[in-house]
């Protein structure tokens, strides 16, 4: 009866050594021999201690062998499985040697099994869990080492155990910004340091479902991921040869965070290519800001305008635009449509602007003066800075009808500022006249006294002082102008005098003489500028201290008021502090 153990507890060996006394296994036998060693010690009753990388192996050849309780009460499928639910699953070590030994042969008899999803739900659930507790998983850990033990532990699976479980902490209710950052830790490992000469289609499959589980989510993952990340994922893509719905997505995606990313983050053409117009790089550049542009921006952050938004990207385009200007290949007419990618009325600033379009003329000294003419064009010099438009004046590569226009913008801001300059100046010496204070800037708040003891002499005598000082600044600035335009007068006097005694014999000849006089006068006066750029930037320097002073006097009168109502304030606290 030396069958008896065997035809007792096993289904299939009880119906094959019906037939015949000889029992070949199959090849594909789950465990192989030593699965089948175990299984046959504990068909004869001898002790069998299980552990987790073992465990699989013997539930499997017990399936394969139909050792059911049907056959027997307590037999190895029903021992196997318990030992996995109260022993295996209820450890995080456990859980996951037994998920690693579901790869190769044993998975068909896995799935089969249910282990796989098993193994699955509870390194999630403990994941969860690790979370609130750090000890939870067994381990006498500090949070932040378990969380960095478990996170290891979770992007070295491969990526179909990955996946479910990342999907299985959603369905769990973990926080999108604890799960997000699992993903992009794996895509790091796998995907974006890796080369793509070796297992391309691996890395193509791997990709795809990255992108899967990040871009289902939409909002919840788009606050927790960089922009950043999603450009090397599209960097990647391009190389792997991604397809195109899934590039139009990651392309939709980086378009809505465009306000967020920077300039590092952003693809270039490769270097050495003949045309950069075929460059894939560039391309998808210029489709994710128009992508941008396009948009109706319902998906932007709470605490930015849209206007704030299409300036600060307007502002990377432009930065962008000036580190692909220096590619000598790169045609005029191609750079002037990517000027347009971004609507001029998006422009805060320019400066960027004119960055990248003084590049491109130094990288391009053939451009005509057509050329260069049509490429200023896009440059509004109101929104140049002031160091801006110094170098614009001395920039030789700029034409001349930009220079005049700077010139023009820079005369109009400095009227500006002596006529803020000039009003200022009254107020202020109303207010050191009289000792009162009538602007509305100047008043204190509702819930203070009104009333206050007066100044000390001392405070008014500073004040008055630096009054005193401006106004000299201003008077010998007035009285230079004043001779300068007397001078021009009396010169243009001698001229139309020494004009009528040479041609005042002949009526008409004196006319015309004195009509072309004056035409040479008035050209010589109107030019205000000297062509020599030494002079214009003597000028420049000139309206920008006197701008510098403009807006600095009205800061200095809030200062002294706030000064005067402080120190009125602590007055009256001790006054009162006497009274009492």
């Amino acid at each position: 009866m030396v069958n008896a153990p065997l035809v007792a507890k096993s289904g299939y060996l009880r119906k094959a050594l019906r037939f015949s006394s000889d029992v070949a296994l199959p090849m594909d036998f789950p465990g192989g021999s030593e699965a089948f060693e175990m299984a046959a010690l504990f068909l004869y009753d001898s002790p069998l201690p299980p552990e987790p990388s073992t465990v699989l192996a013997l539930w499997c050849a017990a399936g394969f062998l139909e050792m059911t309780e049907e056959c027997s009460p307590g037999n190895l499928c029903e021992r196997a499985d318990l030992y996995l639910n109260r022993v295996v699953l209820q450890s995080w070590d456990g859980a996951l040697v037994v998920l690693w030994s579901c790869r190769g042969t044993l998975r068909q008899w896995a799935d089969k099994l249910l282990v796989v999803s098993r193994c699955v739900e509870s390194l999630a659930f403990m994941a969860c869990m690790e979370m609130l507790d750090p000890e939870s998983i067994g381990r006498p850990w500090s949070r932040e080492a378990a969380k960095d033990q478990w996170v290891k532990d979770l992007i070295a699976l491969p990526f179909e155990f990955f996946r479910s479980i990342i999907e299985s902490l959603r369905r769990q209710g973990m926080e999108e910004k604890y799960v997000s950052p699992l993903v992009v830790f794996y895509a790091n490992k796998w995907v974006n340091s890796k080369k793509t000469d070796e297992h391309r289609e691996e890395e193509n499959t791997t990709l795809e479902g990255l992108l899967e589980l990040l871009l289902t989510q939409g909002e919840k993952s788009r606050r927790v991921i960089p922009v950043g990340f999603f450009f090397a994922m599209l960097s990647k893509s391009l190389k792997l040869g991604l397809n195109e719905d899934s590039k139009r997505s990651l392309e939709e995606q980086i378009a809505s965070l465009l306000h967020f990313a920077q300039i590092e983050d952003f693809l270039l053409p490769e270097s050495g290519m003949e045309l950069i117009e075929s460059s894939l790089e560039l391309k998808v550049m210029e489709r994710i800001f128009s992508l941008h542009v396009s948009s109706k921006h319902e998906d932007f952050d709470a605490k930015s305008s849209p206007l704030n938004t299409h300036s600060m990207v307007a502002e990377l385009w432009d930065r962008y635009l000036s580190l692909i200007a220096i590619n000598p290949k790169l045609e005029t007419a191609h750079f002037t449509n990517l000027i347009q990618v971004i609507p001029k009325m998006d422009r805060e600033k320019h400066d960027h602007l004119y960055r990248a379009i003084s590049t491109f003329m130094q990288e391009h000294p053939h451009l005509s003066s057509e050329q260069k003419v049509a490429l200023c064009r896009y440059l509004d010099c109101q929104k140049l800075s002031q160091p801006m438009c110094i170098q614009a004046v001395q920039n030789e590569s700029m034409p001349l009808r930009l220079v005049v226009q700077v010139l023009s913008v820079q005369q109009m801001q400095t009227y500006q500022a002596f006529k803020e300059l000039s009003e200022s100046f009254r107020e202020m010496h109303f207010g050191d006249s009289s000792g009162s204070f009538p602007s509305s800037r100047s008043q204190p708040p509702q819930d203070q006294p009104q009333e206050f003891p007066e100044l000390t002499e001392v405070d008014y005598e500073s004040t008055s002082f630096r009054i005193r000082v401006l106004e000299e600044e201003l008077m010998d600035l007035k009285r230079s102008l004043k001779r300068q335009n007397v001078f021009e007068s009396s010169k243009r006097l001698d001229l139309r005098r020494t004009s009528f005694w040479l041609f005042g014999m002949d009526g008409k000849s004196g006319l015309k003489r004195r009509d072309s006089s004056d035409q040479c006068i008035s050209c010589f006066t109107s030019i205000s500028w000297s062509p020599q750029r030494k002079k214009v930037n003597m000028l420049l320097n000139t309206f920008k201290r006197i701008t510098l002073i403009g807006r600095s006097s009205r800061n200095k009168k809030q200062k002294e008021a706030v000064h005067a109502t402080k120190s009125r304030t602590a007055a009256c606290k001790s006054i009162e502090k006497l009274k009492g």
